[in-house]
């Protein structure tokens, strides 16, 4: 028995020793090595600010859209600079149409180190803003900002994709002479950077055509009540009022305008050049009543590709675009295609090559002058027929 048992713990031990040495033998295994982790994209960060709160969030919306329709197309086609894979990140930021907000979300998207802005839309937020973009080096192409000032400031960071006021205002003021046969013009500006300065470049162009102006007034980008000065522009007979300023307030005008019996063309700039615009005056408007220009246009063979970015546009967001989205769209793609000819994301680096630029986009050939206007800058010149806005012409 005794024999048996001291048998059974020699067996035990042994197994015990064997358990014990597999032990260690495990332990001192090297670990097999951890698969390397991918290597993640760069994030490059580029801003957008426009008005998206406020009475022309329509106008802020359809630029933010067309922001974000072209980040999206780029990041899906596997973007690479200086040969990384590069994601972009949009940065959205809103302005509400106010320049102190808009210097205010400039300095934030500086602090955020954003290697370019898209923006703003109104030359009252661009001019202000592109101060703190061009101390801080970083480039801002505005797709819808027309003052000229915004370009004339000697910044070298600030670009414009559209015609300015000048060539706007001045196209205008003699359509307004020579083709609606305007002899006395009533104009009337809602006191903004860019109200005012359309409005006084239409008045120029109607002197110099041979028309007079026969009445100047103004109100504010927020009225609703024109009432005075309607009735005082009603006194003066104008053939024409051209009102320098937006659709929210020129929709409200025209119905007012309508209910005092004022039966005179209407004519704006690019800002009230928009679908909105007809909803906003409705019944009040008449066929081949209101007359606009968009700072900007398309002709020939380039009407396919723009039309393609209409459909594509509206079956993303479900909504037509109002005015500037395909600028916004092109904006980005150009600011990026100089980053990737750069073969760097890096302000300093690629703001030579956006300045030598020489892209084609969905609204044509985009090229730099030496004050970052755009080269040969179109204008569209529109009406309204049966509730719908209709091209005349596109002119240069």
């Amino acid at each position: 028995m005794q024999v048996k048992m001291k048998a059974t713990l020699t067996v035990l031990a042994a197994a015990a020793l064997m358990v014990a040495c597999g032990k260690k033998e495990e332990a001192a295994a090297p670990a097999a090595p951890a698969a390397a982790a991918p290597a993640a994209n760069e994030i490059v960060k580029i801003g957008h600010v426009g008005p998206t709160s406020g009475a022309i969030a329509h106008l802020g919306k359809d630029n933010e859209n067309g922001a974000r329709l072209a980040v999206e197309e780029l990041n899906a086609s596997g973007l690479t600079i200086d040969g990384k894979k590069v994601t972009l990140e949009l940065l959205t930021e809103d302005d509400a149409a106010d320049p102190k907000q808009g210097t205010a979300v400039a300095q934030k998207l500086v602090d955020a180190k954003v290697a370019g802005v898209i923006g703003h839309l109104n030359s009252g937020t661009t001019i202000p803003a592109s101060k703190l973009y061009s101390d801080a080096g970083i480039p801002q192409i505005s797709p819808s900002a027309t003052n000229p000032k915004y370009t004339r400031q000697g910044f070298k960071t600030a670009f414009r994709v559209v015609a300015d006021d000048t060539q706007l205002g001045s196209a205008l003021g003699k359509y307004a002479v020579n083709d609606l046969k305007g002899k006395a013009i009533a104009v009337i500006d809602d006191r903004t950077a860019y109200g005012q300065g359309v409005a006084e470049e239409f008045a120029k162009a109607v002197e110099a055509a041979g028309g007079k102006v026969v009445a100047k007034e103004f109100t504010n980008d927020k009225a609703t009540d024109f009432s005075a000065i309607l009735t005082t522009i009603k006194g003066k007979k104008p053939d024409v009022v051209f009102f320098g300023g937006m659709d929210a307030v020129a929709g409200p005008m025209l119905k007012q305008m309508k209910s005092l019996g004022i039966k005179s063309k209407f004519m704006g700039g690019d800002g009230i050049c928009s679908t909105e615009l007809v909803k906003l005056g409705g019944d009040a408007i008449a066929d081949d009543q209101v007359f606009c220009a968009e700072a900007g246009g398309v002709e020939g063979e380039a009407k396919v590709g723009m039309e393609e970015f209409k459909t594509k546009f509206k079956a993303k967001y479900n909504a037509d675009v109002q005015v500037y989205a395909p600028y916004v769209y092109d904006s980005v793609k150009v600011m990026v295609a100089a980053m990737v000819k750069a073969n760097s994301s890096d302000p300093a680096k690629y703001l030579p090559e956006l300045a030598k630029s020489d892209y084609k986009g969905v609204t044509g050939q985009i090229t730099f002058d030496d004050k970052g206007d755009i080269k040969n800058g179109a204008l569209t010149l529109k009406t309204v027929r049966a509730g719908k806005l209709e091209t005349l012409a596109v002119i240069r």
